[in-house]
C-alpha cells in the first residue's frame, strides 16, 4: 500500500509543467471539436447529437419509453400543406366573433379607462367598411353619399350623427349598421338595430339583385348590396349566440352558408363551429371540420384546435401520464397527441392562454392567423369549451410542449405547415394594446445542455492551457494540491481498509 502511494507520488514530482501544458491544451482542443461539430448538428437538424444517441440507443437498453414516437407521421400531408399555401405570409384577417365596439369594446373603456382596440386595427376596419359597403354608385342615392363619408370619418360621434342624417333621409341599411356596431350599448339594442337594417338591405338586394345584368354599374350595387345583407344575417346570429338562443343562432349560420356558400371571406364556419360547441353538439363540429380541415383551404385556431379538442375528447378523461410512461400511448392518445401537437404547430401563442398561464385580454376586430392576435381571439371564446371536456386542459399540459421538439431547426423549413411567418410579432405588435398587453412571441429554441457543458469545458480547458504556459511552476503546485485533495478520499478509505483486514489476508490481495 506505502509502496503504490509512494510510487503515485514519484510519478506526479516528475511531470513537468510542458506535460500540464499539453494535456490542458489537447483537452481544449478535443472539446473544442465536439462543441463545434455539436453546434453544426444542432444548427442542421435542430437537436443535439449526444442527446439523440442517449435518448435513441441507450434509454431502451434502460428500459426507458421513446414518447416522440407518436409524431413522426404526417410528414407527407405536411409537405402537401405547405405547397398549396399561396397566402401572403402576415395577411390580415377581420375577427369572425368580433365584438361589439359600442355594446362591448365601449363598455370596457368606460370600466377601466383603457383602450382595447388600437388605432391600426381601428383603422382596418373603416377600410373594411369602405370595401364592403360601399360602391361607385353611391353619390346616385343621397344617403348612401353620406354613409360613404361616414365611413372615412374618424371621430365616432362624427360617424354616428352623419348615421341618423343618413336615417332621416330613408331607410338605410349600412346606416343601421353603423348605428348597431357603434352606438348601442347593449346587445338588445344592436339586435333591434340589426332587425331594421335586415329589412332594409333585404329591399335593397331584391332591387339590385334584378337589374344586377344591366351594366357594371348595377352589378357593383348587386355586390355592394349582397355584402351588406350577408352581414347584416351574420351579426343577427351573433346577437342570438350572445342572447343565450344558441340553437336559433346555429339555424340562422347555417341558412346563411346555404344562401351564400360563396362569400368565405366572412368564415362564418368559426362562428358555427363555436355555437355547436356550446351545443356539445360535437357530432355536427366533427361534420363542420371535414367540409373545412382540407389542405387546400387556409387553415385557423379555431380549426386546428377543435379538432384537437374533439380527438382529446375521447381520451382525456382517462389520461395519466404516468401511465402512459409505463405501457405506452394507446392508437386514440396518439391521434391526440398529434392532434395537439398540429394544433400548437400552426399557433404556438394558444396553449398558454388556454392554460391560463397568461392573461386575456379583449380580441382585437382583426387578427393575424398564427399569431398572438388570433391566439387571444380564439381562447377568449374556446377556453370555456376546453374547461367543459374533462381532462382536456390537462392532456395539452402534457404534451404541448413536445411540439417544439419535432420542429426541424432552422425554422424557415416548417414541419406539418409552412414555416412560421418571421414578420408576426412585428404585426401583433401593431394589432393588440401593447400598453398593457405584453405580445406572446413565438418560442425560440433553446440551447441543448451538451452544447453549454462541452462551450464550458472547451473554455475552462483552454484558460488552464493558457495559465500553464504562462505560470508553468505555480500551475504545477496546484496540479499537485488538486491530484493529492482528489485521491485523499481513496487513501483515507484504503487506510481504514487495511486496519480492519488482517495482515497476512492484505498482503496476499495485494499479490493477487
Amino acid at each position: 500500500m506505502f509502496g503504490t502511494e509512494s510510487s503515485l507520488s514519484m510519478f506526479l514530482n516528475t511531470l513537468t509543467p510542458k506535460f500540464y501544458v499539453a494535456l490542458t491544451g489537447t483537452s481544449s482542443l478535443i472539446s473544442g471539436l465536439i462543441l463545434i461539430f455539436e453546434w453544426w448538428y444542432f444548427r442542421k437538424y435542430g437537436t443535439s447529437f449526444i442527446e439523440q444517441v442517449s435518448v435513441s440507443h441507450l434509454r431502451p437498453l434502460l428500459g426507458g419509453v421513446d414518447s416522440s414516437s407518436p409524431t413522426n407521421s404526417n410528414t407527407s400531408n405536411g409537405d402537401a400543406d405547405s405547397s398549396r399555401q399561396s397566402v401572403s405570409e402576415c395577411k390580415v384577417w377581420r375577427n369572425p366573433l368580433n365584438l361589439f365596439r359600442g355594446a362591448e369594446y365601449n363598455r370596457y373603456t368606460w370600466v377601466t379607462g383603457r383602450e382595447p382596440l388600437t388605432y391600426y386595427d381601428m383603422n382596418l376596419s373603416a377600410q373594411d367598411h369602405q370595401t364592403f359597403f360601399t360602391c361607385d354608385s353611391d353619390h346616385l342615392r343621397p344617403a348612401d353619399a353620406i354613409m360613404q363619408k361616414a365611413w372615412r370619418e374618424r371621430n365616432p360621434q362624427a360617424r354616428i350623427s352623419a348615421a341618423h342624417e343618413a336615417l332621416e333621409l330613408e331607410d338605410c341599411a349600412t346606416a343601421y349598421i353603423l348605428l348597431a356596431e357603434e352606438e348601442a350599448t347593449t346587445i338588445m339594442e344592436a339586435e333591434r338595430l340589426f332587425k331594421q337594417a335586415l329589412k332594409a338591405g333585404e329591399g335593397c338586394y331584391r332591387r339590385s339583385q334584378q337589374l344586377q345584368h344591366h351594366g357594371t354599374q348595377y352589378e357593383a350595387q348587386h355586390r355592394r348590396d349582397t355584402n351588406v345583407l350577408v352581414y347584416i344575417k351574420r351579426r343577427l346570429a351573433m346577437c342570438s349566440r350572445k342572447l343565450g338562443r344558441t340553437r336559433e343562432a346555429v339555424k340562422m349560420m347555417r341558412d346563411l352558408m346555404k344562401e351564400f356558400p360563396l362569400l368565405s371571406m366572412f368564415n362564418i364556419h368559426e362562428n358555427l363551429l363555436e355555437s355547436l360547441l356550446e351545443l356539445q353538439n360535437y357530432a355536427d363540429v366533427q361534420a363542420v371540420l371535414a367540409k373545412y380541415d382540407d389542405i387546400s383551404l387556409p387553415k385557423s385556431a379555431t380549426i386546428c384546435y377543435t379538432a384537437a379538442l374533439l380527438k382529446a375528447r375521447a381520451v382525456s378523461d382517462k389520461f395519466s401520464p404516468e401511465a402512459a410512461s409505463r405501457r405506452g400511448l394507446s392508437t386514440a392518445e396518439m391521434n391526440a397527441v398529434e392532434a395537439i401537437h398540429r394544433a400548437v404547430e400552426f399557433n404556438p401563442h394558444v396553449p398558454k392562454y388556454l392554460l391560463e398561464m397568461k392573461s386575456l385580454i379583449l380580441p382585437p376586430e382583426h387578427i393575424l392567423k398564427r399569431g398572438d392576435s388570433e391566439a387571444i381571439a380564439y381562447a377568449f371564446f374556446h377556453l370555456q369549451h376546453w374547461k367543459r371536456v374533462e381532462g382536456a386542459l390537462n392532456l395539452l399540459h402534457c404534451t404541448w410542449e413536445g411540439t417544439f421538439r419535432m420542429i426541424p431547426y432552422p425554422l424557415e423549413k416548417g414541419h406539418l405547415f409552412y414555416p412560421y411567418p418571421i414578420c408576426t410579432e412585428t404585426a401583433d405588435r401593431e394589432l393588440l394594446p401593447t400598453v398593457f398587453h405584453e405580445v406572446s412571441v413565438y418560442p425560440k429554441k433553446e440551447l441543448p445542455f451538451f452544447i453549454l457543458f462541452t462551450a464550458g469545458l472547451c473554455s475552462f480547458t483552454a484558460m488552464l492551457a493558457l495559465l500553464t504556459h504562462q505560470f508553468p511552476e505555480l500551475m504545477g503546485v496546484f496540479a499537485k494540491a488538486f491530484l493529492s485533495t482528489l485521491f485523499a478520499p481513496l487513501n483515507f478509505i484504503m487506510e481504514k481498509v487495511e486496519s480492519i483486514l488482517p495482515s497476512s489476508l492484505w498482503h496476499q490481495l495485494t499479490r493477487i
